[in-house]
């Protein structure tokens, strides 16, 4: 009996520790201010406040599909302009980038040499048109005589072989003359095309020779038309260029200081093989340039499309997240909770992206502040017009 009285007391002296040990923490409370009301009160404290994130309603449209590519404009014709005749420039008929047409003169040689070349090749042409006269009367009377028997027949062989002669020094001394007023013509150097000229590269004075050695004398571009060339990839010809129906596709064209694209154009070319390589081909699009202000060399946007007009789904890029190799969007659903959502993305149409799976029209998603967002949480969603959409669109709510 006596054992079990002292386990009583061991135990009774246990209780008693614990609650003084509690007491004084309730007291030592209270001594800083504290009080049990405010303990409840921080018993049904609220949560974080919800995330606030702008949040926008997709935007639905019929559109028809594109693809864009770099390029560079290139002119129809291009002439180097080398003389074709030796001799000294005696005058240069063109400004500084000029717009010529075909025809107008250029440079001029120095004609005088050449002038006196046409003479003697005349003079030698009536010369022999003398002799192939002669020879052709001689011809006829050796021809009387053998019928009559009154001419060997080892002189008449001689008479008609100097008339055969005499013709062909005809034909060589026709053909001197006409070579050298070819020469002639080549000293007025005119323009073979229409187009723009660049600068003289050789000014009066210069003694310019022919061949090999021959000096660029200037540059010249045809204006209007115009091309820009570009590579698309497999996919792009395969669906638009590979088809007789080629120069329906449209093409348009940009220039690097504009937004949109304000020329309109057709498919003129595309090569005659793929690039391995790049997997690209090469295309060329022919463009009107009436005003003169598309030059070679300049940068060009490219979009080449075509096909049916077919309703889509479009966002802004900066609604997309990337997830390892996917991409998503988060959508907001009717309780204002964010779903994580993943997405395919087309190609940009008006500055928007197309989304080809993931999204169905009228779904809101959020659009700007996706990195405070967690899948599943509840949002406080700041209503705002996707970017690129037209004012009717239907904001989010």
């Amino acid at each position: 009996m006596s054992i079990t009285r002292k386990r009583l007391t061991v135990a009774l002296s246990a209780t008693l520790i614990v609650a003084g040990i509690g007491a004084f923490t309730v007291m030592h409370g209270f001594d800083h201010g504290d009080s049990p009301v405010n303990a409840a009160e921080a018993a049904t404290k609220p949560s974080a406040p919800l995330a606030e994130v702008d949040v926008a309603t997709v935007v639905s449209k019929t559109i028809t599909d594109y693809q864009n590519y770099s390029g560079r404009l290139e002119a129809v014709d291009k002439v180097d302009i080398r003389p074709l005749v030796p001799g000294t420039i005696v005058a240069v008929h063109f400004a500084d980038g000029a717009l010529v047409k075909k025809g107008d003169p250029l440079f001029t040689i120095d004609p005088r040499p050449y002038i006196a070349e046409v003479d003697r090749a005349t003079a030698q042409l009536a010369a022999a048109q003398a002799r192939q006269g002669y020879t052709s009367t001689d011809a006829a009377r050796a021809d009387r005589l053998l019928t009559d028997n009154a001419i060997a027949k080892r002189d008449y062989d001689q008479i008609h072989n100097a008339a055969r002669e005499a013709a062909a020094n005809l034909q060589a001394a026709q053909a001197a003359v006409e070579t050298a007023k070819i020469n002639l013509s080549y000293t007025n150097i005119v323009a073979p095309v229409s187009g723009r000229v660049s600068r003289a590269e050789m000014t009066v004075g210069n003694v310019v020779s022919t061949g090999s050695s021959a000096p660029l004398l200037t540059t010249l571009v045809s204006v209007s038309p115009i091309y820009a060339s570009f590579d698309v990839d497999e996919q792009t010809y395969l669906r638009y260029l590979s088809h007789d129906a080629r120069g329906s596709v449209p093409v348009s064209l940009g220039l690097a200081n504009e937004d949109g694209f304000s020329r309109e154009g057709k498919v003129a070319s595309v090569d005659n093989r793929l690039d391995t390589n790049s997997g690209t081909i090469r295309v060329r699009a022919r463009f009107d340039n009436a005003d003169g202000s598309l030059l070679p060399g300049l940068y060009a946007r490219i979009k080449v499309g075509g096909g049916t007009p077919h309703p889509a789904v479009l966002i802004d890029d900066a609604a997309i997240g990337t997830d390892q190799d996917k991409k998503y969007v988060m959508v907001v659903d009717k309780d204002n909770r964010a779903q994580y959502r993943e997405v395919t993305l087309g190609t940009q149409s008006d500055g928007m992206r197309v989304i080809v799976k993931g999204l169905e029209p009228n779904e809101r998603i959020v659009v700007n502040g996706l990195q405070r967002v967690r899948p599943n949480d509840v949002i406080k969603p700041n209503a705002v017009a996707m970017a690129g959409a037209s004012p009717a669109v239907n904001n989010a709510s």
